[in-house]
């Protein structure tokens, strides 16, 4: 059989360790009981479970775990949050700012929200992917009623100043949102130290289960209300009806646990391995870091390559290493991506990159295969083309 590629795709998603499939597995079969029904042992049962996966999960972010909203993931957490609260202060104001570089889970809600009336400001990034403060302030005005900024961002790896921008928001008695799928378990997350009102998280990205994820949904200064996008049976103080996924709710308090309990050695230990990459890559000519260069998730490295065709760049890595590239993919619709081209990119340079997302299971071996093989799969595109100097 031959070997598969190594998996440097963290950001897409991350392979479910086993120790949260071990804490999954009773659910299914054993307390495999509806949380609703409370009027025997086998409801008691999942309620139980699904009761101390809110403590944990809470624990994590530092808020009460009434304030933990299931989900099926961030997506659906990022919809919540932001068509929520439009349905729920729109008499306050139509306006809501976000950002550029946001996920698709945002930027589609947003658009979603203009076509009801809703002006929505989509604020530019600097260079280095971070935002404007001063331009965040000035940007609000007296009928915003909310604004949305994710924690990390899920191709740079940018991370934003989240406790800055919940201070300016709470100066001004504005919601603020965060997506934050990709800082989760991977840069400490305290929502009232953050001034956080709404904070989406998932599963997925942190070694546990895909379908599960939660909103955090602030009770006190301010209490946030949210319209319900889901209807029917009431569950989830009435914001998000569907009978709830005990064995998935359990897994994901499992991975957060196991996150939280081993980020700081994680981080060190992905870091040292991401700087080993880049240090090799960057031997060559014009290639480029894409984002910050430090205020990034510790697993994030992003290029771009001058001098050679994106597609071709990929396909040549294609049986060595899983990762991602600098275009976003749809079954009809090839497209540079919108994070690049909002750092400044041109098209031929957003098309040219590639995304390495290191992980729990990333080895040194790893890496040093990567790394020979990217440097000799450039160097061969390379042969015989014209370079085009890149400012």
């Amino acid at each position: 059989m031959s070997q598969r590629p190594i998996y440097l795709d963290c950001h897409a998603t991350t392979p479910m360790d086993e120790r949260v499939l071990s804490a999954m597995l009773p659910y299914f079969t054993e307390y495999f009981g509806n949380a609703s029904s409370i009027t025997h042992m086998y409801g008691w049962e999942a309620e139980a479970g699904i009761k101390k996966a809110r403590e944990t999960i809470a624990n994590a972010i530092n808020c009460s775990p009434e304030e933990i909203v299931f989900t099926s993931g961030a997506t659906e957490a990022n919809n919540l949050a932001i068509k929520g609260v439009a349905e729920t202060y729109f008499h306050q104001g139509k306006h809501i700012i976000t950002v550029q570089t946001e996920h698709r889970a945002v930027l589609d809600p947003c658009h979603y929200l203009e076509t009801l009336g809703f002006e929505i400001t989509f604020l530019p990034v600097k260079k280095d992917g971070l935002i404007d403060l001063q331009l965040l302030e000035k940007t609000i005005r007296t009928n915003t009623i909310l604004v949305s900024v994710m924690a990390a961002n899920n191709e740079i790896g940018v991370i934003q100043p989240l406790e800055k921008i919940g201070e300016i928001c709470h100066n001004h008695n504005v919601l603020f949102h965060s997506d934050g799928a990709q800082a989760l378990g991977k840069i400490p997350l305290d929502v009232l130290r953050l001034n956080i009102d709404l904070l989406s998280l998932t599963a997925h990205k942190v070694y546990g289960p895909k379908g599960i994820g939660a909103l955090y949904v602030r009770r006190r200064n301010p209490r946030v209300r949210l319209a319900a996008q889901l209807h029917g049976g009431g569950q989830e103080r009435g914001m998000r009806s569907g009978t709830l996924y005990t064995p998935q709710i359990v897994g994901f308090a499992k991975a957060v646990d196991l996150a939280i309990a081993e980020m700081d050695w994680e981080l060190q230990r992905q870091e040292q391995l991401r700087d080993r990459l880049w240090k090799q890559l960057s031997e060559l000519d014009d290639i480029y870091l894409n984002g910050h260069g430090t205020q990034r998730l510790a697993g994030n490295l992003n290029i771009s390559v001058a001098g050679v065709d994106g597609s071709a760049l990929l396909l040549g890595l294609q049986s060595i290493v899983a990762l991602s590239s600098g275009s976003a993919c749809s079954s009809t619709v090839t497209a540079p991506s919108h994070v690049l081209t909002a750092l400044g990119h041109d098209e031929s340079l957003a098309y040219a990159s590639l995304r390495f997302g290191l992980g729990r299971f990333t080895t040194s071996e790893d890496i040093e295969r990567v790394a020979q093989s990217t440097l000799a799969t450039i160097k061969s595109l390379r042969q015989g083309r014209v370079m085009t100097k890149i400012p």
